[in-house]
């Protein structure tokens, strides 16, 4: 099958020497036809692609791993993030680039995290598999054609789910590991076929690069109400940022990644990745709509391989069954994936223990707002984020916009007028000291 477009700096100019087939920059029907023909995944009756991602239904956060060197020993929050040595990473890209000489077919896209022109970076994907491609091509940011034969890329993610690591070799964990060496600009995945992994590598990379720019990156959806005021909608996975991102009455922007520059929001994807299980044509109907379009990948999604009708109520295959769709099947998507800086924060705290109220408004509150939206921050980016990352937010506050923190919680309407505790879901036994603090004996909730 023809390559689309095969650029000048290609992968022998990066020093990946591979005897494969390269399939560059194939769009979304070579890649669904391929996919089907090599067995990757079936069509679904509608004629979304289904695909299962085996024994990884969701990212392995316990299997990755970053290079700790001089550029990045002061840069990264090693806490919260495993750490490799140079020699490490160097024996495991020499076994990726033998595992590449052995594939019969390989295939490239070139792309961009990030909207925004001049925050943007360009990623060369290179996966074993047809649906892959695919996937990362619909998530990132599609260059225009003529762009592609001059594309150099300034990160490169490999992609090989049937790599296996050694431990002892490589300084992992187990098969499963995703290798990040920024101070290289390669990120290695391999052992897992779960998509995500590469969505969230792009993801690691605007995170270490942006902040040192002054831009905020956040893990948010975003949309724009018809008056142009923009909101954003923090929250952890499951909380409803897609689901409140995707309202129709309003200009989608996206559903997970951006980043916040002193001039605009902006989506780092091209497309959404959505939560598949059971979802209901009556609760979100744009989103519902996806899985009935050619051009959506649906992962672990139950089918019958006879009649090809998809089940999204079936949960046998993963609870974490997902949608990967282009951002423009939401009609009412914006056309440039940005918006103006943010005029309303929603925080999605989704507050198991209790201790924060169903809804509050923080407004013009740099001390409320700001010490959720930190928090936020500091769960959502691997990297200590220096001084000037607070400037935009500062600036929000200055020009008067508000602040929301939205989350469950069971306290009666008194306590709801009572301060509320820092540091409250940092862990059972704080938030439990929370609790018998701030909560009156006869109100005290279990934990």
């Amino acid at each position: 099958m023809p390559s689309t477009v095969v650029p000048a700096h290609g992968l022998a100019e990066q020093g990946y020497a591979t005897p494969a087939a390269l399939h560059w920059n194939l769009g979304t029907g070579p890649l669904v036809e391929l996919a089907v023909q090599r067995g990757e995944g079936l069509l679904s009756e509608h004629g979304a692609l289904v695909v299962e991602t085996g024994k990884h239904t969701g990212r392995s956060a316990n299997d990755k791993f970053i290079v700790r060197d001089a550029v990045t020993d002061g840069a990264i929050w090693w806490d919260k993030n495993k750490s490799i040595t140079p020699e490490q990473f160097a024996a495991i890209k020499a076994d990726f680039e033998t595992a590449l000489k052995a594939r019969k077919d390989l295939f490239v896209q070139d792309l961009y995290g990030g909207s925004q022109p001049e925050h943007r970076v360009k990623v060369r994907v290179i996966t074993e598999f047809a649906w892959h491609s695919l996937f990362i091509r619909t998530l990132l940011v599609r260059p225009e054609l003529a762009d592609l034969a001059h594309f150099v890329p300034e990160y490169t993610i490999i992609d090989l789910p049937s790599f296996k690591a050694d431990p002892a070799r490589h300084g992992c964990r187990s098969e499963t590991v995703v290798a990040v060496d920024f101070e290289g600009k390669t990120i290695l995945i391999g052992g897992t076929a779960y998509a995500g992994e590469m969505k969230k590598s792009v993801f690691s990379i605007l995170n270490y690069l942006l902040p040192e720019r002054g831009v905020m990156p956040m893990h948010c959806s975003a949309n724009i109400g018809k008056d142009g005021d923009t909101a954003i909608f923090f929250g952890l996975s499951g909380t409803g940022k897609t689901t409140l991102s995707a309202d129709a009455s309003r200009t989608l922007i996206g559903d997970d990644e951006h980043g916040w520059s002193d001039t605009a929001v902006f989506n780092f994807e091209g497309g959404c990745y959505a939560k598949m299980i059971r979802l209901s044509a009556e609760a979100e109907p744009e989103i519902y709509a996806t899985t009935r379009r050619f051009g959506t990948v649906l992962e672990n999604v139950v089918i019958d391989p006879v009649t090809r009708k998809i089940d999204l109520d079936d949960n046998r295959l993963a609870e974490n069954s997902r949608g990967s769709y282009p951002i423009d099947f939401i009609p009412n998507a914006s056309a440039d994936n940005m918006g103006p800086v943010p005029r309303n924060i929603i925080m999605l705290t989704a507050d198991a223990f209790g201790i924060l109220p169903p809804i509050a408004r923080h407004r013009n509150r740099r001390d409320r707002a700001g010490c959720h939206l930190l928090h936020l921050l500091w769960r959502t980016v691997h990297a200590a984020p220096p001084v000037g990352l607070w400037q935009p937010a500062e600036a929000a506050h200055r020009q008067g916009r508000c602040g929301r923190v939205v989350g469950q919680h069971r306290l009666d309407r008194r306590q709801r007028h009572r301060r509320r505790p820092p540091h409250a879901d940092q862990g059972d036994a704080r938030a439990a000291q929370c609790r018998a603090r701030w909560q009156p004996e006869e109100r005290r909730i279990p934990a």
